[in-house]
């Protein structure tokens, strides 16, 4: 118990004595600061107390910035590249293959969702491929919009047209019928 009493008062005397600055000119006439004088002409320097700030005591509760409810991520692109806008598709089936794309690509836990006409075509889906099947012939709408993991709209492109093509029955018996018989 004796020794770090000791050791300390030791400690501060060295760090008492450091703390005075004494000054003087030397042989060259260069001036000379030093903590230990060893010259009759040196001068000791009353020094100013130096900078502090006393310490803060922390904050008791968490900072505003934390209590704010995380943002969405951004997508900077969200299109549809199959078909393209306004774009002709013949397909006497009816079907068809929509292609969309989205930058960044597909986040986790989030979804696309297909609409054609406004109406939802299956369920959402991670897949930017949707086949469709059976489409009348026309001009449809198509949009797409990405879903979160709640099922909230994060982005939605505008409608899209495309116009399908199919051939009619009508157009398809156009020159394979028989020539009518002439009447006697």
């Amino acid at each position: 118990m004796k020794r770090p009493l000791l050791l300390g008062l030791l400690l501060l005397a060295a760090f008492q004595a450091s703390a005075e600055v004494y000054t003087y000119i030397d042989k060259d006439g260069n001036r000379v600061f030093t903590d230990q004088p060893k010259r009759s002409n040196a001068q000791r320097l009353n020094l100013a107390p130096p900078n502090g700030m006393p310490n803060m005591p922390p904050p008791l509760y968490a900072p505003a910035a934390s209590a704010l409810p995380p943002q969405p991520p951004q997508y900077q692109v969200l299109r549809i590249l199959v078909p393209e806008p306004d774009a002709t598709v013949r397909a006497n089936n009816g079907e068809l293959i929509v292609t969309v794309s989205s930058d960044p690509n597909l986040l986790p836990g989030h979804s696309y969702r297909l609409f054609l006409d406004g109406v939802p075509v299956g369920e959402p889906s991670r897949s930017p491929v949707f086949p469709l099947h059976n489409l009348d012939r026309g001009t449809h709408q198509l949009s797409v919009e990405i879903l979160d993991q709640r099922g909230q709209t994060l982005e939605q492109t505008p409608n899209q047209p495309f116009h399908m093509k199919r051939v009619s029955v009508a157009e398809s018996d156009a020159g394979e019928r028989p020539a009518l018989a002439s009447r006697p």
